[in-house]
């Protein structure tokens, strides 16, 4: 009680002195203190680091919370008694940032500087960025210098694994390579409007992948990389645990989640659209025939097929991605006792979904063989590459590397007659690429991107960033692709591409 009574008061004598500033000014006078700071120079700028939760560090409270720009660590208040109050007389550490008004304080002596110099700081805390600037993003490949001295590329940037998050990690940055979607949220005043039901957490999935998003693409960071932890924990709290980073997940199994939980936090329903549904979505037809029990005798199971309910149905459906099947890995051995990993073509995988090829799909209880045709292809499409095989005991990995071409992946015959008539384009170009490396369960994650501006690809694992050449991205275990639709005027260009 006394902890929540001393929190009111940080919050109200804070208030009062803005009461004061703001009558101060409306009169006509300004502290001439706030534009002669002489504790400027004291500011520590290699310390801050605004990528943690604003947590004040001896209180853990979120309410009004300053960072020390001399130490980086965060206080609550800057009235008298207040934990910054107390850390600037202790330590004399004298400027402090609001973390939400970003307004900047010169304590003991309460007072607001004002100086342009500090805008750097702020722009870090609360990157924006001018429709101008989004437009332009693609169309260069200018390095910028970190505060640090490292040089990077905004968007090609590494994120910090805290300690079992790659697999989160590695997703997050194919989605902020995927312009439209990169995009939109870039700029807050496209999602900020948005109403949500009382109590409901899952927007914050929203403006925390905003603030990830324009931290990795922000030209004027203090250093060349970001740590998600806010996005992950948005991620542990909305995922009711599921989703961990403590605890090694699957890409898949997270994409899968992320996408769907960011549609629905942004409006998106079944009839609906958001950005998510617009830049992924596309549409199938189904066809199912369920299968008599295959230990009936074959008279029975003949006049089974004879029924209604054996007939072969027809259904639509969406999808956000597609999932590709693996062939079996055969277990022979070579000569000197190596183990072959085998290798498939892109196309004998897609090949699932030419209308033709049928699949059985077994349930607790009954048999199903099915087979798929596409009805509408989206912008960007995502590739889910089954290499899993989970039962009761164990999960088993295939290793099979699945051989692709970069760009100029038509996907026209997977498509319906009806569907062929009306799509114009249906050729794809790679933007990004996920790998899982090592055995399944303890293996580790890496990503390699296509920067749009350059034309080149850089891998990505945690911190590290390399360039890399694209014909070695065919040899890696791919484990999620996605890719971009070729545009009117980009089917020449590709040609010449990679």
């Amino acid at each position: 009680m006394i902890a929540g009574v001393k929190r009111e008061r940080d919050v109200d004598e804070d208030e009062e002195e803005e009461v004061r500033v703001k009558i101060g000014r409306s009169h006509g006078i300004e502290d001439k203190r706030s534009r002669h700071c002489p504790y400027l120079d004291t500011i520590n700028r290699s310390v801050l680091d605004f990528d943690f939760e604003k947590l004040c560090s001896i209180s853990l409270s979120h309410i009004n919370v300053y960072a020390c720009l001399i130490c980086g660590k965060y206080f609550q208040g800057r009235g008298q008694k207040s934990h910054a109050y107390i850390h600037s007389v202790q330590f004399t550490h004298h400027v402090f940032l609001n973390l939400h008004t970003l307004k900047f304080y010169c304590l003991p002596d309460n007072y607001e500087i004002i100086d342009s110099s500090l805008e750097d700081i702020t722009y870090v805390l609360k990157p924006t960025f001018t429709k101008q600037h989004i437009a332009g993003l693609d169309k260069h490949g200018k390095l910028y210098r970190a505060y640090d001295g490292t040089t990077y590329l905004p968007g090609i940037v590494g994120l910090n694994n805290i300690k079992a998050n790659d697999y989160a990690n590695v997703v997050l940055q194919a989605l902020s390579n995927v312009p439209p979607l990169r995009n939109y949220f870039l700029e807050e005043d496209n999602y900020c409007r948005i109403r949500r039901p009382p109590g409901d957490i899952m927007f914050l999935l929203v403006q925390r992948f905003g603030e990830l998003m324009r931290k990795l693409w922000n030209p004027r960071n203090f250093k060349a990389h970001v740590s998600p932890h806010e996005m992950l924990q948005a991620v542990v709290l909305c995922s009711k645990k599921t989703f961990q980073i403590t605890k090694q997940g699957d890409a898949v199994d997270f994409l899968s989640w992320f996408l769907n939980a960011l549609h629905g936090a942004l409006g998106g329903t079944k009839k609906k659209t958001s950005i998510i549904s617009k830049v992924f979505q596309g549409s199938m037809r189904i066809f199912s025939k369920k299968l008599p029990h295959p230990d009936l005798p074959a008279e029975e199971k003949e006049a089974f097929l004879l029924k209604d309910e054996y007939q072969e149905k027809m259904s639509e459906s969406t999808f956000l991605y597609l999932t590709l099947d693996l062939p079996t890995a055969p277990l022979y051995k070579d000569e000197k006792e190596q183990l072959i990993i085998p290798q498939v073509p892109l196309f004998n995988i897609l090949a699932k979904f030419n209308g033709n090829n049928e699949k059985e799909y077994k349930t607790y209880k009954e048999n199903f063989l099915k087979r798929f045709q596409l009805t509408k292809l989206p912008p960007y499409l995502i590739f889910c590459i089954k290499r899993f095989t989970k039962n009761n005991f164990f999960v088993e990995k295939n290793p099979t590397i699945v051989n692709f071409p970069i760009t100029n992946v038509d996907l026209r015959e997977y498509l319906t007659e009806e569907a062929q008539a009306t799509e114009k384009i249906t050729t794809y170009d790679l933007v990004a690429n996920v790998v899982h490396d090592g055995k399944p369960t303890e293996g580790s994650y890496r990503i390699h991107v296509l920067h749009h501006g350059t034309g080149k690809w850089y891998e990505l694992q945690d911190l590290q960033v390399i360039d890399i050449l694209p014909q070695m991205i065919t040899l890696s275990e791919a484990y999620i692709q996605i890719w971009k639709r070729q545009d009117k005027d980009e089917g020449a260009e590709s040609h010449t591409g990679a």
